[in-house]
């Protein structure tokens, strides 16, 4: 299990201890170091490989606000503090959460999680895509599913399966059943996010986790590349990745 490498950053010693306590409940934290004012917490992260900063705002000689503002690219910060009010300006600064003074162990445990979604690199690469293709965020297709049209947003698009007499369009909610063709979805689909990689596949390339020179991984499926399509698979797979 990979260790983070923590640094407390609180005046109160109380407030740092019920933090340090509930981390030491974790088996995959390593504590840096434990500071009491906004100076020796930027000296810590100037002197450690810091993965996440638990950060008080109101400390001596530099507030957590200022210090945030001060670090050119400050590890991830999760705040802890008695004042809600600075909540907006502490998001503002990208912070993973903002923790109400006093902190329980659910409270921090589950800021933790957040913390560890956000260092995933699929979730990094899901970001990534994202802002690059604005457009492509709000873009979606109607399908008939069970007597509705359906309103697919294509970001949520994993792969679509072509069975014996009908599609299923696998997306990160659900899976959707309709009588559309193959060819439908291969035509409407933008070729810049989605490739056919066999007869029976079309993937989403923004939720791509791992491929070999034979098969994809989509999450948790595996898919096989068809013989027909190698050749075109491995070439667009090389360009995204360069």
């Amino acid at each position: 299990m990979r260790k983070i490498n923590c640094i407390v950053a609180d005046d109160e010693v109380l407030a740092r201890n019920v933090i340090l306590n509930h981390l030491g409940m974790l088996g995959n934290i390593n504590i840096l170091a434990t500071c009491a004012t906004g100076l020796q917490a930027y000296d810590a992260i100037k002197g450690f490989d810091v993965d996440l900063l638990f950060l008080d705002i109101q400390m001596p000689n530099l507030t957590g606000i200022d210090l945030l503002r001060t670090i050119k690219n400050p590890p991830a910060v999760i705040i802890t503090t008695a004042y809600s009010e600075y909540a907006i300006e502490g998001y503002e600064l990208d912070v993973i959460d903002y923790l109400l003074k006093p902190i329980t162990f659910e409270r921090l445990l589950k800021a933790i999680d957040k913390f560890e979604t956000r260092s995933n690199p699929d979730y990094k690469r899901q970001q990534n895509f994202k802002a690059e293709n604005p457009s492509f965020n709000d873009a979606f297709i109607y399908v008939k599913s069970d007597k509705k049209m359906v309103r697919i947003p294509l970001i949520d698009i994993i792969y679509i399966e072509g069975l014996k007499d009908y599609v299923k369009v696998h997306t990160t909610n659900s899976q959707i059943v309709t009588y559309k063709t193959m060819t439908y979805f291969e035509e409407k689909l933008p070729a810049t996010q989605f490739m056919r990689v066999h007869r029976s596949f079309i993937v989403s390339l923004s939720h791509i986790t791992a491929y070999t020179a034979a098969e994809i991984t989509m999450g948790g499926d595996t898919i096989s590349i068809g013989s027909t399509y190698l050749k075109e698979v491995s070439r667009k797979l090389n360009t995204i990745i360069g």
